[in-house]
Parts: C-alpha cells; structure tokens; sequence
C-alpha cells in the first residue's frame, strides 16, 4: 500500500496536479484505473506481460468511457478482453429512471428550457455538457423499455382494480399545460400487486379514460369483481361502458372531502366523526342503517351533506361485500395515492417537462422500477385472504357477489 501512495504521489507532483484545481478528478481517474487493471488480472488470472499456466484470456486493447461523477466527467479506459466480457465495480450501471432524469434534463436544455433548477440538477449529477447524441441514444433505449412494459400482456386474472390520476406541468406549444397522467394497479389471484398501465392525456374526460380502460382490457385485463376510484364524471361513464359487470366503491377519503364541502369549517371535524361511525360497523346492514341515521341528523343543518350521503350508501360501502381482511385496503385509493406521491417526489426535481414524451419516459422508468420491487416484496393480499374471495363457502356467496355500478345520472 505504501508503494501505491509513493507512486501516486510522485505521480500528481509529476503532473503538478497536487496544486491544480483538477487535481481531485485527476486522482479518482488514475486510481480508478488501477483498480480495473487489478480486477483484469484476477479476472484473467495472470498479471500484465506474466505467463501462467493459469491464465483464462489476454488483454485486449481499452475502450473509452466517460464516467459521469460529482466531481466532472472523468476518462477513463476500461480494459478489453479477447474472450468474454468485463464491467469495472466501480461502474454500477445507470437505474433507468435516472437514465430518464438525465434525459429530460439534457432535452430541457436543447429546447431551450434553461432554469435554475436544471442548472442545479446538472450539477449534481456532475455534467459538465450536453451531448444530443447521447440524449439520443438514451431516449431511445428508455422508450423502448417502457413502451414494452406499457404493451406487455396481462395474463393474470385481477380481482381489485384501483385507479386515479395525477398531473404534471409540461412545455406544449409555447404554453405550459398540465397533463393527466392516469395509472391503474391491481392485485392478482395471488395476492401479489402489479402496476397494469398508465397514460398521459389533455385531462380526465370520458374519451380519455375510455381509451385507457379499452387498452386494458385488449391486453387482457378480466376477472376483476371490484373497482376502487374517486367519483370523477369521465372515469364512472367510462367504466359504465367498458366495466358495467364489475362492483365499484368510491374512495372513501375522496369522498369525505367531497361531503365536508358543504359543511361550514367550525364544524367539519364534528361532521367527519359522525360519519366515520358509519365505517365502524362490521356489517353492512347495520353501516346501512347507521348511515340513515347520520343523515338525518345532517338533514336538520346541512342538507346537501345530508342528500348526498344518502345517494353514495351502495358506492361507499361496497367494501363491505368483499373478505374483511381486505377491507382496509380496497375501501379508499390510498394504494394509489402512495404511489402517486412517490412519482410527484421524483418528478418534481423537473418541474416543468420539455413534451409529453418526456413525461412518458420518466414517470414509465419510475412505474418499472417500483413494479420490480414490489415483485420481490411481500404479497399484498395473503393466498389464504384471497382464498375467500375466491373461493367462499356457502353462507358468504351471496355477499361476495358483484353489484352492478349504479347509474349514472
């Protein structure tokens, strides 16, 4: 180690790079190659110009790489094998939504999007340029994978559906615009959560939706018995058209905000108690019954709050029909809403997107990436929870039954 650091040092001296400001990339850059030249060798198992009767291949030449560091772009030249393949360890290949990252923030540039926070991000990242040909080659290797994630087959069956939309701020003929993006999940038979697709849209009108949900279904998507959303117009009558057959609950929290909007706000948090009491109950009869209650109480102040709670009884306690382990889960979008969250998070160091296309690419890269990990992670549902659903004895048949959504006025 002590031969290293004279050689090292005798070499900056050398170079005078022990009092330039390059100094520290120059550093990594040299120290960086030596340990590759060290992985070569035990990889090969001989040393440069050493006979081993050992040895697995020889050396073959280098080839240029620029390393994207918080320190600059650094140089380097990594080893070329005769036979089979080698990646430094210091090189972890780039996760694709930073891959995605990267290429919004280099195409904001080429568009002509330069903001302060662009500046910052490419800091960051330790860019020093930009390379149209690399946002090119990027772009198309992103698109690719997300377009096949996006059109892949749904083979599975999925009892739980959940729904919703975001919207992002994106770059749009001079103007900026906000553009929804729509996301379904589901859960499997299994028990085990998928991300089933997303789109990008002008807004959450009829045709947009309808469009989406008739995509789900060309690529497979059937036996699903329950439908969580919020109540927007466009997304009921979509589903009225393409998923009439199938059970629907409101979200719940979308819901109790709809209601407490015509409660005054002194009295909202004695209003939102009442109507909790509603879910309290672990029958849906006696919720049913409880439910007429609270709205005659709410009849005498607020009757608007009153009618409404009336007309969603069937939409808010649907749940109610399913296993009650899943009652938790299937009863609101706060599935969806993590999720959503998560992706806002991640977008939000963009702020404003270049085009759609860039959109897709991000917030696609983003979706594939969670989609692994909840592959690896703990089922949603338990196999013996989605037993009962699947499966009911006799005397839960009847409640498990799917209930046509209401119509739609």
């Amino acid at each position: 180690m002590t031969d290293i650091s004279m050689v090292l040092l005798e070499y900056l001296r050398k170079n005078g790079l022990d009092q330039d400001s390059n100094f520290l990339k120059e550093g990594i850059r040299l120290l960086s190659e030596m340990v590759m030249d060290l992985e070569v060798s035990e990889q090969i198992r001989a040393g440069r110009y050493e006979r081993n009767p050992e040895r697995r291949t020889h050396r073959n030449g280098y080839r240029e790489r620029l390393w994207e560091t918080r320190v600059g772009e650094i140089p380097l030249q990594i080893p070329k094998l005769r036979s089979g393949n080698y990646f430094p360890s210091l090189l972890e290949p780039r996760r694709r939504s930073e891959k995605a990252l990267l290429a919004v923030v280099q195409q904001a540039y080429i568009q002509g999007v330069s903001t302060r926070k662009v500046d910052a991000l490419l800091q960051a990242l330790g860019l020093t340029g930009i390379d149209k040909s690399k946002v090119s080659r990027i772009c198309k290797e992103l698109d690719g994978i997300v377009a096949a994630f996006r059109d892949r087959p749904l083979n599975d069956a999925y009892p739980y559906l959940w729904l919703d939309a975001l919207y992002l701020k994106v770059r749009q003929n001079g103007r900026i615009v906000s553009l929804a993006v729509v996301i379904a999940i589901g859960v499997r038979t299994s028990g085990e959560r998928d991300i089933l697709g997303f789109d990008v849209g002008a807004s959450e009108d009829e045709a947009f939706w309808l469009q989406f949900l008739r995509r789900l279904k060309e690529r497979g998507l059937h036996g699903v018995r329950l439908i969580t959303s919020d109540a927007h117009l466009g997304l009921k009558k979509a589903l009225s058209q393409t998923m009439s057959e199938t059970s629907w609950q409101r979200c719940r929290v979308h819901f109790m905000r709809n209601l407490l909007a015509y409660v005054p706000k002194r009295d909202k948090a004695m209003v939102a108690a009442a109507v909790r009491t509603i879910f309290a109950h672990l029958e849906r009869e006696a919720a049913g019954q409880q439910l007429i209650e609270v709205a005659s109480v709410l009849q005498q102040r607020w009757p608007k709050a009153a009618n409404m709670l009336l007309e969603a009884e069937e939409d808010i306690l649907c749940f109610m029909h399913f296993p009650q382990g899943h009652w938790r889960r299937i009863y609101s979008n706060n599935p969806l809403e993590r999720l959503n969250k998560e992706i806002k998070r991640r977008t939000n160091v963009v702020g404003i997107f270049p085009d759609r296309n860039a959109v897709i690419r991000l917030v696609g890269a983003l979706l594939i990436e969670i989609d692994d990990e909840w592959q690896i992670g703990r089922r949603y549902f338990s196999l013996a929870s989605m037993k009962e659903l699947l499966e009911p004895d006799d005397e839960t048949k009847l409640a498990a039954l799917p209930i046509p959504l209401a119509p739609i006025h």
